[in-house]
C-alpha cells in the first residue's frame, strides 16, 4: 500500500435535539431506514455477482501468449476475464479484466489449483506474479508446484479499464512543491492542486465509473475471476491493500475461500479505512525512518554520514534545504527527495541502495542523487504509468469511506502530527486530499468479520512496518475467529512473505500446500539485517 488513509465526526443538537429526533422517528416509519436500503443494494449486487460468476464459468478464460508489449513471455499466458461495471446491474457496461497465469511446476497429481495474488496499493498490478516461477525464486519453489500462479490487473489499473486524472506527461514532468508548508499560502496551493486533481478524476474516467472503484468491487471481479478459473473455491495471497481486499472478499464470500494469506495487514476497522489509517501510517514511518537512520549511524564507516541517528537526520535536514532552495540538476526538489527516500523505511532492500546514494551526495556527487530521484519521464508509457497507480489510489481509496470534508480538520490533525512526525505527514496529507472534494458519493466499508465456511486465514507481519502499523494485522486476527498470527518481532520490511526468514518461510509452504497452521500463534525472530 503507497503512502495510506473516517473519523467519526460528533454533531452537538442542543435544544433542537428532540426535534430532530421526533422528525427523524416519523421518517423512519415513513420509509425504508438506510440500513434496510443499504441491505437492498447489498442484495442486488449479490446477485449481480452470481450472476457474472456464472457466466464467466461457462465461458472460462481463453489463455493465450501475451501480447508483446506486455513484457511476459511463454510460458507465462494471457487472457481476459469479463465483469459488470455495476454489479446492481449485471446486465449493463461491462469491462474486461486483463489476467495471467503459469501452470504448476509439478505433477498433475500434486497440482491443487490456481494461487491468486494482488500486491497492493490501490492500483497495483499483480500481473507480474508468474514470474516468481519464471525467476525460479527459491521461496516459491515448493508451492509453485502445487499452484498455478495467477496475476491480475485490478479494474482501473492498467490493461483492465484503466482510469486516468490528469495527462501522464503532465503528472511525471510537473515540479512539485515542498509538501512541508512554511504559510497558509503554501496551504492554499496544495488544496487548489488537489481539488482540481479530483475534478481531473471526474472529467478523464467519468463520474459512473469513479462510482464504481471500490474495494468492494475488486472482491466481488475476484469471485468473478475465480469461477473463470474453474475454481470452486479461491487460494489467495495478498498483500498491504491487498489483506484488505482479502478481508472483504472473506466477509463477501467466506464459503469461497480455500486458503488466505495476508502479509502486512490494512487494520480493517470502518473506523480505520481510510483518513486515519493515513494519520496512523505518519506516526509508523517516523519510527521505521529512525530504524533506518540508527542502522546508517551504525555502518559509519561504510557511509560516513555520521555515527548516530542526529547526525544522519542532520545531514537529511541539510539536504532537504539545498534541494529547496535550488533543485538538484534542476528536478529533484523536497518532493522527490521524499518520494526516494521513503523507500527505505517501507523495505529493508533499499537501505543499502539509498544509504549508499545518500553518502554520494554527501561525498560531493550531486549527480548520483539527481540519478536516483529525478522523476522518471519514460513513466508515460502505454497503460502502466505512475499516473494510473496514482488516479487508482486515490479514486478507491476515496470511494471506499467518508472522508473529513472540513480542511480545519485536515490542517488541525496533520498541524499537529507533523510537529513530532515530519517525514511523511505533509507529503500523506495532500496526497489525500482529493478526498476531501471528491466529486461522486462515498461508501460505507464493509464491515469485515468471521462468515459462515471461512476456514483459517494465515496473517503474517512485522512489527515496526511502516506503511500497513502491526496493530491492523492484530485486529484482523480478533474479526476472522481462527486464523492464525505469524509476527517477525523487531522487524520492519513491509511484505515478509518475500524475505529470507525460514520461521516464516517453512510456514507458508505448509499452510499453502495441506491448509495446516500452528495450534497457536507463532512470533519469530526477525530476518538478518542488510549489510553495506
Amino acid at each position: 500500500m503507497r503512502a495510506l488513509r473516517p473519523t467519526r465526526r460528533v454533531t452537538a443538537l442542543g435544544s433542537a435535539g428532540a426535534l430532530v429526533t421526533a422528525t427523524l422517528i416519523a421518517g423512519a416509519m415513513a420509509a425504508p431506514s438506510a440500513t434496510a436500503a443499504s441491505r437492498h443494494g447489498q442484495d442486488r449486487e449479490a446477485r449481480g455477482v452470481a450472476i457474472a460468476a456464472a457466466r464467466a464459468e461457462k465461458a472460462g478464460i481463453n489463455w493465450q501468449d501475451c501480447p508483446a508489449d506486455w513484457g511476459f513471455v511463454k510460458p507465462i499466458q494471457c487472457g481476459w476475464v469479463s465483469v459488470p461495471l455495476d454489479y446492481a446491474h449485471p446486465n449493463g457496461k461491462q469491462i474486461k479484466l486483463a489476467v495471467d497465469r503459469i501452470g504448476n511446476t509439478g505433477t498433475k497429481e500434486e497440482r491443487q489449483g490456481a494461487l491468486v495474488y494482488n500486491p497492493g496499493g490501490p492500483g497495483g498490478s499483480g500481473m507480474r506474479f508468474p514470474t516468481r516461477v519464471t525467476g525460479k525464486n527459491p521461496i516459491w519453489a515448493n508451492t509453485a508446484k502445487a499452484y498455478d500462479f495467477v496475476g491480475f490487473d485490478p479494474r482501473g489499473v492498467g490493461h483492465s479499464a484503466p482510469i486516468s486524472c490528469i495527462d501522464p506527461q503532465e503528472f511525471v514532468k510537473a515540479p512539485k512543491a515542498d509538501p512541508v508548508p512554511d504559510s497558509q499560502a503554501d496551504k492554499r496551493a496544495q488544496r487548489k492542486l488537489a481539488a482540481e486533481y479530483a475534478d481531473g478524476c471526474a472529467e478523464r474516467s467519468g463520474k459512473a465509473v469513479l462510482a464504481q472503484m471500490t474495494t468492494p468491487n475488486t472482491a466481488r471481479d475476484l469471485d468473478v475471476i475465480r469461477a473463470g478459473l474453474g475454481e470452486k473455491k479461491l487460494n489467495y495471497l495478498g498483500v498491504s491493500y491487498g489483506t484488505y481486499l482479502g478481508a472483504v472478499y472473506g466477509t463477501l464470500f467466506p464459503g469461497h475461500v480455500r486458503r488466505m494469506l495476508v502479509d502486512s495487514v490494512v487494520n480493517p476497522s470502518r473506523d480505520n479505512i481510510w483518513y486515519q489509517a493515513n494519520l496512523e501510517q505518519d506516526v509508523a514511518f517516523e519510527g521505521r525512518w529512525k530504524d533506518w537512520e540508527d542502522w546508517v549511524a551504525k555502518n559509519d564507516a561504510a557511509f560516513h554520514l555520521g555515527d548516530t541517528r542526529a547526525k544522519v537526520q542532520n545531514q537529511w535536514l541539510k539536504l532537504r534545504a539545498a534541494a529547496k532552495k535550488s533543485p538538484l540538476g534542476g528536478v529533484v526538489g523536497p518532493a522527490e527527495l521524499i518520494s526516494f527516500f521513503q523507500s527505505a523505511p517501507y523495505y529493508d532492500s533499499s537501505w543499502v541502495p539509498v544509504a549508499t546514494v545518500f553518502s554520494k551526495y554527501v561525498a560531493g556527487d550531486t549527480q548520483a542523487m539527481v540519478d536516483a530521484a529525478a522523476p522518471d519521464l519514460s513513466d508515460t508509457a502505454g497503460n502502466i504509468s505512475s499516473e494510473n497507480g496514482n488516479a487508482v489510489y486515490t479514486a478507491v481509496e476515496c470511494t471506499d469511506a467518508k472522508w473529513p470534508t472540513s480542511w480545519n480538520k485536515w490542517d488541525r490533525d496533520n498541524t499537529r502530527l507533523n510537529k513530532d512526525y515530519p517525514f511523511m505527514t505533509w507529503a500523506n496529507a495532500w496526497l489525500n486530499l482529493p478526498c476531501a472534494t471528491w466529486p461522486v458519493k462515498q461508501q460505507t466499508p464493509v464491515e469485515v468479520r468471521t462468515g459462515k465456511g471461512l476456514p483459517s486465514v494465515l496473517i503474517v507481519q512485522s512489527t515496526r512496518d511502516a506503511a500497513t502499523p502491526y496493530p491492523g494485522a492484530v485486529e484482523l486476527h480478533k474479526r476472522f475467529k481462527g486464523s492464525r498470527l505469524i509476527t517477525e518481532q523487531g522487524a520492519g520490511s513491509h511484505g515478509v512473505t518475500g524475505l529470507v526468514n525460514p520461521c516464516i518461510n517453512t510456514r507458508v509452504d505448509t499452510y499453502l500446500l495441506t491448509g495446516r497452521t500452528d495450534a497457536a500463534d507463532v512470533t519469530c525472530t526477525p530476518h538478518a539485517t542488510p549489510a553495506p
